[in-house]
């Protein structure tokens, strides 16, 4: 665990650990436990100043880092949790409560990544800034075992895969949301993670293939839930528990069986499906006897209002269809549905990475639109 000392330049107090793994570790986990000391609001979409957040803390101490993992490659090496605690709607807003603990996941998925979180955990900040938030960071801890990739490969043992979803976790199939967990969208997640960050890559179709005609589900507990996802759109996804089993086919071949395994153990690492660095897909092993957080009745209201403007703007584009149309309609409906629980243009362009002019224009263009649809 980590412990709070006090600091030395400006009498601030600063939170140094000594947690610590060797300098081959390529993947491990973190949970920091973070406490407010007043009440405090935050608004639906607060994932969005996490992420921010933790990329500024990396840019701050390394800059090419950090402009990699905003910039660079598709396949994420980190995740983030949002926050799990006590978090109750109240008006617009959500309800952070005083001297409550919410507790907050950090992964990271190669050497680089894992080298800069050994060291950013000897000096932490003394609390996350979230906008009219400020959560003191009391303890960090090791969540998930520091290991490699080889070392995951070389341990699994067994014949089935039990897997617990703590938040709204989605792929996308054919343009759309696929809200179930598929084997093969499941395996496809962890494999391509596994294949771009690892020095062990496996052939995805033939690996694929295997799952598909191998792979089984032996018991399922899931519940579907609607929300609003990374920095616009809305997602519809799943939670809860699922155990995969093989055939006695699939079991005669032992290398597969053995990636089977240890993607199932990879998962909690690098998360379920897409937005996993907006909190989407949080995986733990086992099966869980406790039910996910529901979603905050303001979270879903918002999540339910984005996929309803998503609609209408597509529709009003259907002439020009494609990706470009679907991103530009679900870019007005996130700013138009923030815009009409309140938020301020320039809040929303600052989440956005947008220019506030932008996101003006798209605001009064989304108006108009709205009024030409009813």
């Amino acid at each position: 665990m980590s412990r709070i000392t006090q600091g030395t330049s400006k009498g601030k107090r600063s939170l140094t650990s000594n947690l610590s793994w060797s300098s081959e570790t390529e993947l491990v986990g973190l949970v920091f436990d973070l406490v407010p000391q007043v009440d405090a609001s935050l608004y639906p979409q607060y994932a969005i100043g996490l992420h921010a957040w933790f990329l500024d803390q990396v840019r701050q101490s390394d800059p090419d880092l950090s402009a990699y993992l905003h910039d660079g490659e598709s396949e994420k090496p980190f995740t983030l949790s949002e926050l799990d605690g006590p978090i109750k709607t109240s008006g617009r807003q959500l309800q952070l409560q005083a001297w409550e603990t919410y507790r907050w996941y950090v992964t990271g998925l190669q050497r680089r990544v894992v080298e800069w979180l050994a060291q950013w955990v000897k000096n932490l900040p003394e609390a996350i800034e979230l906008r009219n938030a400020r959560l003191q960071i009391r303890s960090c801890a090791i969540a998930l075992p520091a290991t490699t990739y080889a070392q995951l490969f070389d341990t699994q043992q067994g014949k089935t895969v039990t897997l617990s979803f703590s938040s709204a976790t989605s792929f996308r199939r054919k343009g759309h949301h696929l809200p179930l967990p598929w084997p093969v969208n499941v395996f496809h997640s962890y494999l391509r993670r596994w294949n771009h960050f690892s020095d062990l890559p496996f052939d995805q179709d033939a690996f694929l293939g295997w799952v598909d005609d191998g792979v089984l589900i032996n018991r399922h507990r899931l519940e579907s839930v609607k929300v609003s996802a990374g920095k616009k759109g809305s997602v519809t996804g799943f939670t809860g528990a699922i155990e995969f089993g093989l055939t006695k086919s699939a079991q005669s071949q032992a290398q597969f069986q053995q990636l089977f395994l240890t993607l199932g153990q990879l998962a909690p690492y690098c998360g379920t499906g897409h937005k996993t660095t907006f909190g989407l897909g949080q995986t733990r092993w086992g099966w869980l006897s406790i039910d996910a957080p529901p979603v905050p009745e303001i979270s879903s209201l918002l999540a339910q209002r984005i996929a309803q403007l998503t609609e209408t703007f597509v529709a009003q584009r259907q002439r020009t269809g494609g990706d470009r149309a679907l991103e530009i309609a679900e870019t007005w409906a996130t700013i138009l549905a923030r815009r009409e629980l309140g938020e301020s243009l320039m809040a929303i362009a600052t989440d956005l990475e947008m220019p506030y002019e932008t996101v003006k224009t798209y605001a009064k263009l989304s108006r108009r639109a709205l009024k030409e649809s009813e």
